[in-house]
């Protein structure tokens, strides 16, 4: 087995190599991507690209595994079903499972094969090791431990399926905003990415604003105008037009901007174009709603951070290596693995 600062120079080689494709590589991924999946969009995967290099920097690679071995006593078999919502949703367990040193047995999703699979080929030719440490199947039996990502109803079926192996099974979840009307155009503006990147589809997404009474939205919407371009993807249009089309039979209050819906709600997960909001009427109160339902958010943003354990405006789909899914470290799992 290679050392773990091979590992870790090898890794931060395919950023590297990430960083500097040529146009014509670029063009090759992106299309191989977009026939798997008419959601992946060439911006959307060049922004997963983005979050792919950020974390295969050296140094904080270097930080992010300062306390795992070498090499761990015993190589493990981690089995890993991956989702395909976003481009590269599973690099981050593929990489901790790797950088760790055990071997993993990844179930890929048919909406997002391609790009991992790839990033798999381009590790492989610059550390053959990895050859024998990656293989992508559908059957997972041979598994010492299981890393699962998918809706509340499956994760019941691998709650029980995996019951007697270690394991993390991920749920349902979604991200949410905290204004308090002292943003500027600019950091609403940076809350449009929270929230239209992807389309919406991931769980770091923005589904939901919390906004004080007598909250003046104009801004807002203002502030939201230069993602008026979703409205011409196809897909996207037709959720459009299918939620508007409900709220006017149904007569529902609502806001639109002519790509994107807000409607007043206490729900947490808002349909594609649809954002909810729910107003508060004091920071202790707020706080209460935040803390019921936890196990529900990804993550918060607000100005300045100004929430606890919040990010900035803008900073939802720009996770660190050490920002985990569901607040689950998956680093210290697979290391307590042998």
């Amino acid at each position: 087995m290679i050392k773990l600062e091979d590992r870790i120079k090898a890794f931060a080689t395919v950023g590297q190599i990430l960083k500097n494709l040529s146009k014509e590589e670029r063009e090759y991924m992106y299309q191989r991507a977009k026939n798997e999946n008419s959601w992946f969009t060439d911006k959307n995967i060049g922004l997963a690209l983005e979050g792919v290099q950020r974390y295969l920097d050296e140094n904080k690679l270097k930080v992010w595994t300062k306390d795992l071995p070498s090499q761990p006593q015993k190589a493990k078999k981690v089995g890993m079903v991956m989702a395909g919502n976003i481009p590269l949703v599973g690099f981050h367990d593929f990489l901790t499972v790797l950088i760790s040193g055990h071997k993993l047995l990844a179930k890929l999703s048919s909406q997002d094969s391609f790009l991992l699979k790839h990033i798999a080929d381009i590790l492989t030719d610059i550390e053959p090791w990895f050859k024998e440490q990656i293989q992508f199947q559908d059957r997972l039996n041979e598994a010492d431990a299981m890393i699962a990502t998918g809706s509340d109803n499956s994760s019941r079926y691998f709650e029980y399926y995996f019951a007697k192996m270690p394991h993390i099974i991920r749920h349902n979840r979604t991200s949410v905003a905290v204004l308090d009307g002292q943003e500027t155009e600019e950091e609403l503006q940076a809350l449009g990415d929270d929230i239209f990147q992807y389309f919406g589809l991931g769980c770091r997404n923005v589904a939901k604003l919390y906004v004080p009474e007598h909250y003046d939205f104009k801004l807002l919407l203002d502030a939201w105008q230069p993602y008026h371009l979703l409205i011409h993807h196809h897909k996207y249009n037709n959720n459009y037009d299918y939620n508007k089309s409900i709220l006017l039979v149904n007569k529902e209050p609502h806001l639109d901007t002519g790509f994107a819906l807000l409607r007043e709600s206490d729900q947490l997960v808002s349909p594609i174009s649809m954002v909810y909001y729910e107003k508060y009427q004091n920071v202790a109160d707020l706080k209460a709603q935040l803390e019921q339902r936890k196990n529900k958010i990804q993550c918060i943003v607000s100005r300045d951070s100004w929430v606890e354990n919040s990010l900035p405006l803008g900073y939802a789909q720009q996770p660190e290596l050490w920002d985990y899914a569901d607040g689950v470290d998956t680093l210290a799992f697979v290391s307590q693995l042998s």
